[in-house]
């Protein structure tokens, strides 16, 4: 049975100057045999102007928040479009090497392995890259390990959540991106990888572009910094005080399924819903 990659890319049109190199790095990739991708971009800002860069992309499915969203609500609103059974990561200045998908998918195959990421090098402004070490072993991570790795280190990750490939359902379950101004991908990842395994890949799989105008360079970011690492940990500590742990087989999680919504019955009816025992 095929296989589906929903690439999730939180755009914003005052920041595309390097979306083009993000397009073609992704339109370059070739997909393991059993599987198909979608690219779901969600733009966000009040002023879309992005449509026409990808709109004969194959695979491409754009739609605008014509709102000034941020990036945790941008990423969430691609995720209730995503039909895949794997969800990547990818932000619209970062760039995916060649091979990447062949290398990163097949760990799924694996029903022990619930995420995985790429080793990345930086990509300065000047076209040269920057290598670093993983700071944790090469292979599947057990559940919990980056997070005692997190809080023996002050709330910093061994793990670069921009690369982040994961089941989607789980990433469904555990809340999405967490509705935070920083850092909403490690509150979503601590809480995720505390309670299901995940695989470090040795290869070098991507780029992260480093540049003046990227988003963990703004003033609410700096400003913000520790913010969103303290609610990562604070979760992790409650996850651990309650005791959560998988059932079943997680690798056969069902995404895609037709979740039906109707009108809002509590507007409809002038906020009183609860009084008509939930009819309208």
């Amino acid at each position: 049975m095929t296989k589906r990659l929903s690439i999730i890319t939180a755009a914003y049109a005052p920041l595309s100057d390097y979306f083009d190199e993000t397009i073609r790095s992704v339109m370059s990739q070739e997909l393991p045999e059993g599987w198909e991708f979608e690219w779901l971009i969600q733009e966000d800002g009040e002023s879309p102007g992005l449509s026409s860069k990808v709109a004969a992309l194959p695979n491409v499915r754009y739609s605008p928040n014509r709102a000034h969203t941020g990036i945790a609500a941008t990423r969430n609103l691609a995720l209730t479009r995503a039909t895949g059974d794997v969800v990547q990561v990818l932000d619209h200045d970062d760039v995916l090497l060649p091979g990447a998908w062949q290398r990163m998918l097949p760990h799924f195959e694996r029903p022990d392995v619930h995420w995985a990421v790429g080793q990345a090098d930086d990509l300065l402004s000047n076209g040269e890259r920057r290598g670093y070490e993983s700071a944790i072993a090469f292979g599947e991570v057990p559940a919990g390990l980056v997070n005692t790795w997190a809080i023996e280190h002050e709330g910093n990750w061994p793990i670069h959540c921009a690369g982040l490939y994961l089941r989607t359902e789980l990433v469904r379950a555990f809340g999405g991106w967490g509705g935070a101004p920083v850092d909403d991908d490690i509150i979503m990842f601590a809480a995720l990888s505390e309670v299901v395994n995940g695989y470090n890949e040795s290869a070098v799989t991507w780029l992260y572009r480093v540049h003046d105008r990227q988003t963990s360079k703004s003033a609410t970011w700096r400003e913000r910094s520790s913010d969103g690492r303290r609610i990562a940990l604070q979760r992790i500590e409650a996850i651990r005080a309650v005791g959560l742990k998988p059932t079943g087989d997680l690798s056969n999680l069902s995404p895609g399924k037709t979740v039906r919504v109707g009108p809002a019955a509590k507007e409809a009816i002038g906020g009183a819903w609860w009084k008509t025992g939930g009819q309208s």
